[in-house]
């Protein structure tokens, strides 16, 4: 049997509630989860010290959306895997959260986003996991949704792993059908481990593509070094937070609840204390 996973078994079905713990804990999973969400929001160049209200397709566990948290915008994540959604439940992530399946289309209406990203999920699509399920007929409904729920000028930016170039093909056709212009950016494509597909698709007419990282050409330099700025830029905000699950960090987050209307604990004496741990 296949080692990727979309050939063992239906995403509801494989991130069941078991491999969904074990996929959230996994702490090198959660490291590349951070530093691929990274990247696909700086690929989507929103503009400086704007919240804006983004999509997360395929949000999982809430591991890509605590990076959008993080950067000050909010989010609405889709995923058809329940157990996942229940851990991100239990994580108390700040994103508004709903059980789907991308490839009957997004419910939202039109303009509601100011961009999308999706972190390892695109690639399910193109599975037959049902006698009903067509990839090229499921690929078409879900961009078509997704490019009537992106304002105009926004972007959508998908981390995925190809099987091969026909599965690429397959993907960016239906796309462009859908209304969307832009491509492949692959960073590091000269390295076997670092390598990673990102679809960049863009709803403003004809742009220039982001430049991929780990290319040599001098062409290319101005518009990588602007990228390893604002990376840099990002990181450093990141650095100058109060750490996470400290005290200060717990009152931040409890802010933001309540500007957002939602319901927050009181503030007391004993927020963020650790609890002494017990040998029974």
């Amino acid at each position: 049997m296949s080692g990727r996973p979309e050939h063992q078994a239906p995403p509801e079905i494989f991130y069941g509630e078991d491999e969904a713990r074990k996929y959230t804990r996994n702490t090198r999973m959660m490291e590349i989860q951070l530093v691929m969400s990274e990247r696909a929001v700086e690929l989507l160049c929103l503009p400086e010290n704007q919240p804006c209200h983004i999509i997360d397709l395929g949000c999982g566990s809430g591991l890509s959306g605590e990076t959008l948290t993080e950067q000050g915008h909010t989010w609405t994540g889709i995923d058809i895997s329940s157990a996942m959604l229940g851990v991100a439940k239990e994580r108390e992530v700040e994103g508004d959260l709903l059980l789907g399946d991308l490839g009957q289309g997004l419910p939202f209406r039109a303009g509601a986003f100011d961009g999308a990203i999706s972190i390892s999920a695109l690639q399910w699509l193109c599975n037959a996991d049902q006698r009903s399920h067509n990839p090229a007929k499921r690929l078409h409904t879900f961009f078509s949704t997704l490019y009537s729920c992106l304002s105009r000028g926004s972007r959508a930016v998908f981390q995925f792993y190809p099987e091969n170039s026909s599965q690429v093909e397959l993907i960016t056709s239906q796309a462009m059908k859908a209304g969307f212009t832009g491509g492949l950016v692959v960073d590091y494509p000269n390295s076997t481990k670092a390598k990673k597909f990102f679809l960049c698709l863009m709803t403003g007419g004809q742009q220039p593509l982001p430049t991929a990282m780990g290319v040599d050409s001098r062409e290319d330099a101005p518009n990588a070094v602007a990228f390893s700025q604002k990376r840099d830029r990002v990181k450093q905000l990141r650095s100058g937070k109060a750490p996470k699950k400290s005290r200060d960090w717990i009152l931040e987050k409890k802010e933001r609840r309540r500007r957002q209307g939602k319901e927050t604990r009181d503030d007391t004496k004993f927020t963020g204390r650790k609890r002494p741990s017990h040998v029974w």
